[in-house]
């Protein structure tokens, strides 16, 4: 196995290209000879990295339209096999909360936490601080959206709640059903702030992105035993997900462009040595492993969920 001192820009390029391909750590180290822990390793240091640069350049965006949703993951076990011991660890469900411009395909911002209020409000708030105009903004309908898009925005937005009815055709005699999500039957456009332009009211593209997120993250991709075994490096790994996403994908619905092209974040196709460069900036910076569940733990506290 080689480890992480001796790995040169080539060995860490095949590693991070494996990564963000959709191979798990195992897969990973099988395929480049590179040891489990230095491929964890330069994962987490170049997640932080690529979400220190994200955060810097996501700022004073053109976007008129984003689309938000949140992707169900979980760490170490499912929220109902979690040991109280392991709780305070950050085990157990996690929610993947996205935004996606649909016309440049740019994910301006992210977080990751429960299925609550007080995460709903974060990403709003992020993401309010980022744009440079005024947008229509579409969820889904869950209950959470309408006051935190409040909280954000105020009157500032035109928003609309797309509400769709699902069907079942659960059958445990039927797996193919079983694990299969549900049968969309009907949506509702339902305008809850400004003037929402009916023609635009979607969460097509950030379903759309869901489904590339499942495809090239391993730990996202449903029935797998290569979930994340830490909250640090299920966020890592989200990062360097849409670091790669938005500065070295190209989508053939932008003519060669990726999306920090198409968003004038970016005047050129980001290179996996251009990704990896970022890691110098992460060096001289350093920040502690704990950081993103002290994060975590510090907004718990501020909403009152924990206790000091």
């Amino acid at each position: 196995m080689v480890s992480m001192n001796r790995l040169s820009p080539e060995k860490r390029a095949q590693v991070i290209r494996c990564l963000v391909e959709g191979n798990s750590i195992r897969a990973t180290v099988r395929m480049t000879g590179v040891a489990k822990n230095t491929v964890t390793k330069l994962l987490v240091d170049l997640g932080i990295a690529c979400s220190v640069h994200m955060d810097r350049a996501m700022r004073d965006l053109p976007c008129e339209r984003i689309e938000v949703d949140e992707i169900w993951a979980f760490v170490g076990a499912k929220q109902r096999n979690v040991a109280p011991e392991k709780a305070s660890e950050g085990w157990g469900d996690v929610w993947t909360w996205v935004a996606i411009d649909p016309d440049t395909k740019l994910v301006p911002t992210f977080c990751l936490g429960p299925r609550d209020l007080g995460t709903a409000t974060d990403l709003m708030c992020d993401l309010a601080k980022r744009l440079g105009r005024r947008i229509q903004l579409t969820t889904d309908g869950l209950d959470v959206y309408p006051r935190a898009v409040a909280a954000a925005f105020g009157t500032n937005v035109d928003y609309a709640q797309l509400i769709k009815q699902y069907g079942s055709e659960a059958d445990p005699r039927r797996p193919e059903r079983r694990y299969s999500p549900s049968v969309c039957i009907g949506a509702d456009s339902v305008p809850v702030n400004g003037e929402p332009d009916p023609s635009h009211i979607s969460t097509s593209h950030i379903e759309r992105l869901n489904l590339t997120t499942r495809m090239s993250m391993r730990r996202y991709t449903r029935l797998t035993n290569a979930f994340s075994k830490k909250i640090e490096n299920l966020a890592a790994a989200v990062s360097l997900h849409f670091a790669h996403y938005n500065f070295c994908r190209v989508h053939q619905s932008l003519d060669g462009k990726t999306p920090a092209m198409a968003a004038g974040v970016a005047d050129h196709v980001w290179t996996i040595d251009e990704l990896i460069a970022l890691l110098a900036a992460a060096e001289a910076t350093p920040i502690r492993r704990g950081a993103y569940r002290k994060t975590r733990e510090r907004r718990a506290r501020e909403r009152g969920d924990i206790s000091t």
